[in-house]
């Protein structure tokens, strides 16, 4: 049982004037939890210790993926195959930061893994800045979290030209090459997190520059701001699976200036392969005794509850819950049911006294960094509410 603490939230204007405008749902309630999960230090380091399992895991299924030429398997586009191939050779294509969404955790539950946002995932904003506020104002320690995610993505960016796990070295006044940063004009929510880690990177010691998408300019001699200034690294809030889709002049654009080695791109392309859930199948069949592994196929699963996920979907969209009977239970709405399918072995999530569900999710930046709840029900849409916690 999730073992929660009542709190007084923030108010909304408190929470417009540091950027956090999306604070209410489409129905009328409040996106951010009145309660914080207790945690203990031991949970909080099986979460770090998952983590970094399965992060390993994922890199070399990664390298697996890209020798034996399973791109299809995963449903990636065709025209992005050069390109992750492209940013997977170098250590210069960095990973900045991603988020596992996992169940279990508490009350003695196993870890499993549920999918990785490895490419642009949500809830940096809150994870990373609004619980730390929601203790700090309610008077608690902000210290008793598993939490140093802008830390951690900061130093991220430091290893963007070091190249080393130590970042001590860095020098805080580098003023060399520079980084873009854009995400889609109209989104309050992907421009307060690109804007956010814009502010990490000014804080590892990076010139930067904040441009909308329809501004940005590229040829296949480099990416340009709006005034015609050229950077070396570019940071887009923008899936590398819609670039191929729905942009693919720009798919075709990036490979030509990454071959060119004419500027980097964050995330790097190869993220796409960690964000298919298709990865999950190659997981399940490389490491089969793993600890934190859903059995998952490309095919249903026999005589087993499972969940059918698209390889590419977000906010648990086109998602089916299906018994062992075949008889679905549970499934949503959503733009991603053309993509390929995988079949998850189903899990229960664990549950509060009032039944509502909790998913934990954990950003990635190097190492496990910062720990936070989703709240809802059997799927977790675009609906379900963010939840803080409190290492008790």
């Amino acid at each position: 049982m999730i073992t929660t603490q009542k709190l007084d939230p923030i108010d909304d204007k408190t929470l417009e004037e540091i950027g956090f405008s999306w604070h209410t749902d489409s129905d009328g309630t409040k996106y951010v939890s009145d309660e914080l999960i207790e945690i203990t230090q031991e949970e909080a380091d099986a979460y770090y210790e998952a983590t970094n399992s399965l992060y390993d895991m994922y890199v070399q299924a990664a390298e697996y993926v890209i020798k034996n030429e399973l791109f299809f398997d995963l449903g990636i586009p065709f025209n992005l195959i050069d390109t992750i191939k492209k940013s997977w050779e170098s250590d210069v294509h960095w990973h900045i930061y991603g988020r596992f969404d996992l169940a279990g955790g508490t009350d003695g539950k196993e870890i499993k893994l549920i999918e990785f946002n490895a490419d642009t995932p949500t809830a940096l904003f809150e994870t990373a800045l609004l619980q730390w506020g929601i203790l700090k104002s309610n008077n608690m320690d902000e210290e008793k979290q598993f939490n140093n995610v802008y830390e951690a993505i900061s130093d991220n960016f430091k290893r963007l030209i070091t190249l080393f796990d130590d970042t001590s070295e860095f020098d805080a006044n580098y003023d060399g090459w520079k980084i873009l940063f854009s995400s889609v004009e109209g989104n309050d929510e992907e421009e307060a997190t690109t804007r956010l880690l814009q502010q990490m990177a000014n804080d590892a010691g990076f010139v930067t520059h904040f441009e909308f998408l329809n501004n940005v300019n590229f040829d296949e001699n480099g990416i340009y701001d709006a005034e015609g200034n050229q950077y070396e690294y570019w940071f887009k809030l923008y899936p590398w699976e819609d670039i191929a889709v729905d942009e693919p002049e720009l798919a075709t654009t990036l490979t030509n200036i990454m071959l060119n080695q004419k500027a980097i791109i964050l995330n790097p392309a190869y993220t796409l392969l960690f964000q298919s859930k298709g990865m999950m199948a190659i997981l399940s069949e490389l490491f089969p005794d793993s600890p934190y592994l859903l059995e998952t196929s490309f095919e249903p699963l026999k005589d087993k509850k499972q969940v059918e996920k698209p390889v590419f979907g977000r906010e648990g969209a086109n998602t089916k819950i299906i018994n062992a009977d075949g008889t679905v239970s549970t499934q949503t709405e959503g733009p991603y049911d053309n993509f390929k399918k995988v079949y998850q072995e189903y899990v229960e999530f664990p549950q509060d006294v009032h039944h509502s569900k909790y998913q934990a999710g954990v950003f990635f930046a190097y190492e496990a960094c910062g720990l936070s709840f989703r709240k809802g029900g059997d799927i977790l849409d675009n609906m379900s509410k963010f939840v803080g916690h409190l290492i008790a």
